[in-house]
């Protein structure tokens, strides 16, 4: 495919798609905030089956809130339903996956440095990941265990862990990182087509059809809304964790995965507490903790020179040959990369004085993180890193 029509493509469906997901993830939140700060009723209300309502304020006008402990007596005209924001931001997104990772699995899935896969068997184990994940969470949400959420809870996370091992065992970082997404997205998704959705339809029946309806609908869509509730923030980070290589570059990235989903599923916890009028500040703060430990233990080695590696000298035409050469492919006025036409993230290397603008990010992506140049594309040697590394330090700009 055409790199310009390929960028255009991935601006279209990207955008598209953090649209959509803004949507579903904001009605998932206010819903959630909504069950959650619903109060007594007045018998009045009460008597008509009113189980819980509330009052807010928003825009310059009043809004007054009630919920049917199942259903109201007769069916109104118009009812809203919920779900396209689920159904597009899941197309968007597995869209956007197959162009990316698919389409463009020699460069984004298929780290040589992993797993020498051909771009079909990259496509089939991608795809296969996501039917496995699916495949065995839908076996077990539909047992009894989910009438146990925390036995349950520990043992999605169980098989999360060997998920995240596995796929970054065969993949690059980054893909195995997105397949995870993939995954948790498409059960978020499942979770509305297999669960809430059938569970609406079959209420809306009963009460067209004069019935009282069966309360297990409603606690089956229940438990698939809570599930999707703490399973929200993991997946945002993990759409955004190709920004952020010292976590998906660790050696142990798959555990460094598993830590961010618990954290943010932790803070999901504090503000559902807070729904419910429960402070739990602990909760918040032993998230934080967690979260500088994880970022502690992570964190790069520093570059140590040797006695001698300081005394060394690395001339101004050594640096530029290495950047020229392993560098320039991809941020240049005129990028020779078959992928990347345009300088990725505005960083443009034309001259030493441009190199110097740049030595924070170079320091922390090509010396610390090692994430560039991109799955090291244009093999650069840790020779060539550490002679960056001492010119760096001996220049003083970092």
């Amino acid at each position: 495919m055409d790199p310009y029509i390929n960028e255009w493509l991935n601006l279209v469906i990207r955008f598209a798609h953090l649209i959509t997901g803004i949507a579903w993830i904001g009605a998932s939140f206010y819903f959630v905030w909504l069950d959650n700060s619903l109060e007594t009723p007045p018998q009045w209300k009460k008597d008509k089956g009113v189980g819980g309502d509330l009052w807010a304020i928003h825009g310059g006008g009043f809004y007054e809130v009630a919920k049917y402990k199942l259903a109201p007596e007769e069916m109104p005209k118009t009812l809203h339903w919920f779900k396209w924001e689920a159904y597009t931001t899941w197309i968007t997104g597995f869209l956007l996956l197959s162009l990316m990772y698919y389409v463009g699995a020699e460069s984004y899935l298929i780290d040589k440095r992993v797993a020498d896969l051909t771009q079909f068997q990259a496509i089939i184990m991608g795809i296969g990941s996501i039917v496995i994940g699916v495949g065995v969470y839908e076996l077990l949400v539909r047992t009894k265990l989910r009438n146990h959420g925390i036995i349950l809870g520990l043992i999605l996370i169980a098989v999360a862990t060997a998920l995240s091992y596995g796929l970054t065992q065969v993949f690059s970082a980054r893909g195995a990182y997105m397949h995870m997404g993939a995954i948790i997205g498409t059960i978020m998704a499942g979770n509305v087509f297999f669960g809430i959705m059938p569970s609406q339809r079959a209420l809306v029946k009963a009460v067209n059809e004069g019935r009282a309806p069966d309360p297990a609908y409603g606690l089956n869509a229940k438990v698939r809304s809570t599930h999707n509730t703490y399973t929200t923030l993991p997946i945002i980070f993990i759409m955004i964790s190709n920004h952020y290589p010292m976590t998906f570059n660790h050696h142990a990235n798959w555990l460094v995965l598993i830590a961010i989903i618990l954290i943010t599923a932790l803070v999901r916890q504090y503000f559902v507490l807070r729904h419910f009028g429960k402070q739990k500040p602990l909760v918040l703060v032993g998230a934080v903790i967690a979260t500088i430990i994880l970022a502690f233990l992570i964190a790069p080695k520093t570059t140590q020179l040797t006695k001698a590696q300081k005394h060394q000298v690395v001339s101004s035409k050594q640096v530029l040959s290495i950047i020229e050469q392993r560098c320039s492919s991809c941020h240049s006025d005129n990028n020779t990369d078959d992928v990347f036409k345009t300088a990725q993230a505005g960083v443009i290397f034309k001259d030493i004085a441009s190199i110097e603008q740049w030595a924070p990010r170079i320091k922390a992506r090509v010396i610390d993180a090692k994430d560039m140049p991109f799955m090291n594309k244009s093999q650069m040697t840790e020779e060539e890193r550490n002679t960056l590394a001492i010119w760096l330090t001996n220049a003083s700009l970092y």
